[in-house]
Formats: C-alpha cells, sequence, structure tokens
C-alpha cells in the first residue's frame, strides 16, 4: 500500500472510531494532514482553526500564510513538507486541545509519521512540543534539535514557537524566523 493510501486509511479509521465524537460533531472537516507524503520534514500544530476546519486543510489561516512565508525564506515550498495537527478537529471557538483530546489522537498522530517516516519533526507550539518533550519550556529549547524515543520510533524533533504567536508576539517574530532558517542545517546533517 502507498503512503497517501495509508493515510487515507488512517483518515478513515479516525472517522469510523469516532475519535472525539463531540469535537467531531461540531466541526465541518477532519483536518488530516496536507503535503508531501514522501517529506524529510512533518510540521505539526495543535488543532485546526476556523479557517482550517473550513476547508479540510491545516495552516491556511494568517498562520498559515506566515508559515508559508518562512518555509520560503528558508528555500523551501509547502509542497516539500507535510503539515499536520496534533487535534485533528477544530476545538469550540479556537479554544487549546484538551490532554484528553491530544491523548486520543496520539496513536493517529505516531501512525502518520510512521506512515511518512520524516527525518525531522517540527513541533509548532507547546501543545505539539509537550507530545514529545513534555518537561520543558518552550522558551529554553526552541529551536534546539532533540533526539527522542516515542512508540518505538526514534525522532529528531525540532521545537519552534507556534507562528500565530509570532503575529501576537512580535519579539516572538525574528525568534522563530532564526529558528526556521536552521532548520535546512538540522536536515543536511541528518542525511
Amino acid at each position: 500500500m502507498d503512503k497517501k493510501a495509508e493515510l487515507d486509511r488512517l483518515r478513515h479509521e479516525i472517522i469510523t472510531k469516532n475519535v472525539c465524537p463531540e469535537l467531531a460533531a461540531q466541526a465541518t472537516n477532519l483536518v488530516m494532514g496536507d503535503g508531501n507524503v514522501n517529506a524529510d520534514m512533518v510540521f505539526i500544530g495543535e488543532a485546526p482553526g476556523k479557517k482550517e476546519d473550513e476547508s479540510g486543510l491545516p495552516f491556511v489561516g494568517a498562520a498559515g500564510k506566515f508559515l508559508n512565508t518562512m518555509l520560503t525564506q528558508a528555500g523551501l515550498e509547502r509542497a516539500d513538507v507535510y503539515i499536520t495537527n496534533i487535534v485533528k478537529y477544530r476545538p469550540p471557538k479556537n479554544r487549546d486541545p484538551s490532554a484528553k483530546e491530544k491523548e486520543a489522537f496520539l496513536p493517529f498522530l505516531l501512525q502518520q509519521l510512521s506512515i511518512i517516516q520524516p527525518k525531522v519533526v517540527i513541533t509548532l507550539g507547546r501543545h505539539s512540543m509537550e507530545y514529545f518533550l513534555p518537561d520543558v519550556k518552550i522558551g529554553e529549547v526552541h529551536g534546539q534539535p532533540q533526539r527522542i524515543k516515542v512508540g518505538g520510533v526514534e525522532f529528531i524533533i525540532v521545537p519552534l514557537y507556534h507562528p500565530a504567536a509570532a503575529l501576537y508576539n512580535g519579539s516572538l517574530r525574528q525568534i522563530l524566523i532564526d529558528d526556521f532558517l536552521y532548520i535546512p542545517k538540522i536536515i543536511d546533517k541528518k542525511t
């Protein structure tokens, strides 16, 4: 089975198993992910927002536009990477995903990573970082590659601030851009 077919099967499984039924009931779309299924990099956000829920694609609102700009600055295109979220349905009123919701989607996220097999996983914001680095503060580790093992699979994780945080807090903007521009060097060291 090819990777796209495996990801489609995983999408169907989430719907069939009715993961987080209270979120699913109020969502327009399941937002599984988007991009190159053979990507060296997977970006993981926290949960879809309003625009993402409407389109069924991750990172298409203001934070997504900023993410696209940073990809371009790093010499990449959105089509070069794969983008997903921890939680695959939009929480009501764009609230943060709950610990229970994140836990419910963890097995599916790990399966996505297992299917895609990226060289580097970039977490966007503390919610996705906490999945892999539970007892650290993003301000202390942002931009620093971490080798970890989850579910028997080894990953290089690079925690970054969420693009939305940089939109609301101008002082984080340059920090995020600088961290982002370092990512291709991390990939080069890994290969």
